[in-house]
């Protein structure tokens, strides 16, 4: 029940703050923005334009997850809300859950209103996105939002307040999305030929941008435009079983980076 409480706390606080209804608004300009691309050409599985779409979120989303997430902790410590609540019979992995349901129930709020908008705007004008592509792009969203903000709870733990959060935030940001194509190429490129493939594997999993990005660009045909390094990602992605896969790394990535934060968590509050 402490989970429950925790969550629908996070819920009233989330929606309190001015911070979810600016990224609300961003995105949800970011969302009508897929469907002026797809008012020039009508798009269907994997093309130019699904890709400017795929960039358009992945910039906006997990940078979005993680201030949220991680400013949601820091706030806890910063206004002596955890020295209170700590004094309960609260488990620290209660409130961390909690903590990840509500801003989950806030973020995903934000993304439904943001696509729902465009979803009606794009009925009334005959130029919504085709159904599978647009479930596709919700789920890529979603999935985005699942797994940053499983980061932003680590970072919320280690920050001691909003700056280092967001200092934090804007570096995980950077390296996963914005960078991440020139490291990776800089990493590979000095490895030997036999270790590329391992490398380029085990990089892919420890990125959740990465490893959303490949899965949806599969699910919609562009599979061919990855490279023969993806051609492994390809096949198991492909298969009827692979979504299931899928989901089963994503729930691993979410588990490891919460039992990190409570592991982290609790250290501090044993230590008072």
């Amino acid at each position: 029940m402490n989970v429950l409480h925790i969550a629908l706390r996070e819920v009233k606080v989330g929606f309190r703050n001015p911070w979810a209804y600016s990224f609300m608004a961003l995105f949800t300009l970011f969302s009508l923005s897929l469907l002026l691309i797809n008012a020039q050409s009508f798009v269907q599985g994997y093309s130019s334009a699904t890709s400017s779409m795929l960039n358009l979120i992945l910039y906006l989303l997990p940078l979005m997850t993680l201030l949220l997430g991680s400013f949601s902790l820091t706030a806890e410590k910063e206004e002596g809300s955890w020295q209170l609540l700590s004094t309960y019979p609260l488990a620290t992995l209660s409130f961390i859950l909690g903590k990840y349901i509500g801003l989950t129930v806030v973020l995903l709020t934000i993304v439904a209103f943001g696509y729902g908008l465009t979803g009606v705007a794009g009925a009334l004008t005959g130029r919504g996105l085709e159904e599978d592509t647009f479930g596709l792009f919700l789920a890529f969203s979603s999935g985005l939002v699942l797994l940053f903000l499983a980061i932003a709870l680590v970072l919320g733990t280690l920050a001691q307040n909003r700056w280092q959060a967001l200092t934090m935030g804007v570096a995980v940001w950077f390296f996963a999305v914005v960078g991440w194509p020139t490291l990776l190429i800089a990493v590979l490129g000095l490895m030997p030929f036999q270790w590329i493939k391992p490398l380029l594997v085990t990089l892919t999993l420890m990125n959740p941008a990465e490893l959303v990005r490949l899965f949806v660009v599969v699910k919609l045909g562009g599979g061919s435009a990855l490279g023969p390094e993806y051609y492994e990602w390809v096949r198991w992605i492909g298969r009827p079983a692979g979504t299931w896969l899928f989901l089963a790394l994503c729930l691993i990535w979410i588990a490891v980076s919460e039992g990190f934060a409570h592991l982290i968590w609790e250290r501090g509050r044993s230590r008072g």
